[in-house]
């Protein structure tokens, strides 16, 4: 266990134990007692605030087995989950082999509808973390208790952040905030553009009143400056109006400003100990015994292992599921894995597998990325059941290719020589050869963005940002549904609105598309 704030405290877990029975649920979990709790607990806000970060990272109070929000089966309603599944299985990078009422459609981007459990999952974590962050925002401003503008603008940043991945995947929703928290009767349907304009402005009014470096696993100035960073780099595709030069002036600040440099070892930023790693700039915590979740990077380590063709504790496992495995649209990115010095690039099981995925449902078909492991990158490791190892939401390298994305862009207050000197940084930090400036277009900076980015939760994001996810233009393994890919439509930019919640509120319009 690496920090005591990846434990839930007893206030947080009986304050904040109800599961969401409907989208959109707004009823308060927290009522006038606070200010009383807080007198006579003064830790009491924090345990509270600790638990909306862990609604990232678990999926519920009472251990793996509980889940914040209605399902079958708790493991798969993860926030973390949720992402790689609809961030890497549904692009080049990630495929997932067992099929199981929803996953095919994902790993194939295809048949997409409205029943779809897996949008279902990520749309009632996004909501059952807003109204919530919103109730104790709304409970905290009616108390006098230490560090309370600091709790309030770390929850006003995990509201953002839950409202950013509602902008990204589903293109719309409704707009919960302390002004309207409580309405009785259903909210109107917020547009892209609203969701975009309200968390551009929460993020800009916290930016302040973050401080500049905080407890391990907890929002700063640089997360919020981050998140900034990433709803400007994708504007274009939110609002309609790029935003190039925002992104390029917040990213510089988290550069210049934050303190964070590469960690020299490329591999330690996805080890059981990154939470040393100079590098990691907003986490998501996890350990194997005070944070025990399937829907963290539990699911990313086990998920990528299997016993039949690997050995699990040399990454400081103990289970292997055998369901995710690479594919070749990933590894081809090293050119040839087999004698490529780019440690990126050696990250792939090969012993055992073919280097085709001819049939996804396959364990051997394609090679298991063991980017993300159990094992520390410095020092022994007891191998577990459960991850030790953070999620990096953020991290510097990521930074970098934002800032140098925005250069060739034509972004002002840039500097290409700067951007060229970033690339090659995060390039040699992995062995991989320095490039020319004239190198650095907008083609290499999606392949490096793969090289170095794959498997965090982004790919999908990046592939529509540079218009190659839908269409024809760019095809990898089983797009399409077919063997080397083919078209899929523009509607897959965006995922369709769960039933369920457009049944809980008759204001909600389906994606077009979708039915």
């Amino acid at each position: 266990m690496k920090t005591n704030f990846r434990k839930l405290t007893v206030v947080a877990i009986l304050f904040v134990m109800a599961s969401c029975s409907s989208e959109l649920d707004q009823k308060p979990l927290i009522g006038d007692t606070l200010d009383n709790l807080l007198q006579n607990n003064p830790g009491a806000a924090k345990g509270l605030v600790s638990k909306m970060y862990a609604t990232f990272a678990l999926t519920g109070p009472s251990g793996p087995g509980s889940s914040d929000i209605v399902s079958n089966d708790a493991g798969e309603t993860g926030f973390l989950r949720g992402i790689i599944n609809l961030q890497d299985f549904t692009a080049d990078d990630m495929k997932n082999r067992w099929g199981d009422d929803g996953l095919d459609q994902l790993t194939t981007t295809s048949n997409w509808t409205q029943n779809n459990k897996f949008f279902r999952y990520l749309f009632d974590r996004v909501y059952y973390t807003v109204p919530q962050t919103t109730n104790l925002i709304v409970a905290l401003n009616q108390t006098s208790g230490p560090d309370k503008e600091l709790y309030i603008s770390e929850l006003r940043f995990l509201r953002s952040l839950a409202y950013y991945y509602m902008i990204d995947c589903f293109g719309k929703g409704v707009l919960i905030t302390t002004e309207n928290y409580g309405t009785t009767g259903a909210l109107p349907e917020a547009s892209r553009t609203e969701l975009f304009n309200y968390v551009e402005s929460e993020l800009l009014a916290i930016e302040s009143t973050l401080p500049d470096h905080n407890e391990y696993g907890r929002a700063n100035k640089s997360a919020a400056r981050m998140l900034l960073a990433r709803l400007y780099l994708n504007a274009v595709v939110y609002t309609g109006t790029a935003r190039y030069n925002d992104a390029l002036t917040y990213v510089n600040k988290v550069i210049t400003e934050g303190g964070y440099t590469l960690a020299p070892n490329f591999v330690h930023n996805f080890s059981a100990d990154n939470n040393t790693s100079p590098e990691i700039i907003f986490p998501l915590i996890a350990d194997a015994v005070s944070s025990q979740s399937y829907g963290n990077t539990t699911y990313l380590v086990n998920g990528n292992l299997n016993s039949e063709t690997m050995p699990l504790s040399f990454f400081g496992a103990t289970d292997g599921w055998g369901g995710h495995r690479a594919t070749k649209a990933w590894y081809n990115l090293y050119g040839d894995i087999t004698t490529t010095p780019d440690v990126r690039g050696q990250l792939f099981w090969t012993a055992g597998h073919t280097f085709e995925m001819t049939d996804y449902k396959v364990w051997t078909n394609g090679y298991p990325s063991v980017k993300f492991r159990n094992s520390n990158a410095t020092g022994p490791s007891t191998p577990t059941s459960f991850s030790n190892t953070d999620f990096p939401l953020f991290r510097l390298a990521d930074a970098y290719l934002m800032y140098a994305e925005c250069v060739v862009r034509g972004a002002t207050g840039g500097s290409a020589s700067q951007a060229l000197s970033y690339v090659n940084e995060v390039r040699n930090r992995s062995n991989a050869t320095s490039i020319l400036q004239a190198d650095l277009t907008l083609d290499f900076i999606l392949d490096e963005r793969g090289r170095e980015l794959n498997f965090e939760g982004v790919r999908r994001t990046d592939l529509i940002r540079f218009g190659k996810f839908t269409g024809g233009s760019y095809l990898w393994p089983w797009k399409g549904n077919t063997l080397n890919g083919t078209s899929i439509p523009d509607t897959y930019n965006v995922f369709p609105i769960p039933l369920t919640a457009l049944d809980a509120n008759p204001n909600l319009t389906q994606n077009p598309g979708y039915n």
